[in-house]
């Protein structure tokens, strides 16, 4: 029953990292998401298959139990995951106002281009762009 489990976690360690590998900012992030996906991969695959080593690791590491130092990795992964999250949002918040802010600049009436459509003269000889002619 237990080699069921294991393969089970095993499988979702390997979807889990295949979905997280797709996509990416530029080949450099894309490269080192890459790695350091495989290693926890690796890692996860290995802590399952061998419980016993995870907590010999921890005892070197001077944490009591593996169960421990599963908890403290998932602490730091979590706050890893909210400062890329932070950061992620702050970049999509400053394109959406700036991508606000041109709408706004586009949609915007424009007086000049209103005076010349209403037939009137062209004021200081300006074209619809409000550029001199």
């Amino acid at each position: 029953m237990i080699l069921i489990v294991q393969i089970v976690l095993v499988v979702a360690v390997i979807m889990v990292s295949v979905a997280m590998m797709r996509g990416g900012v530029n080949a450099r992030h894309l490269a080192l998401r890459r790695i350091m996906l495989m290693i926890f991969a690796v890692a996860a695959a290995l802590s399952i298959f061998f419980p016993n080593a995870l907590t010999h690791v921890a005892g070197f590491l001077g944490i009591g139990r593996g169960t421990d130092l599963v908890l403290y990795a998932a602490i730091v992964c979590f706050f890893v995951f909210i400062a890329t999250t932070y950061q992620r949002f702050r970049n999509m918040e400053t394109s959406i106002t700036t991508l606000s802010r041109r709408i706004a600049l586009d949609e915007a009436q424009k007086p000049w281009a209103e005076r010349q459509d209403a037939g009137g003269e062209n004021p200081g000889g300006q074209n619809a762009d409000g550029l001199r002619q």
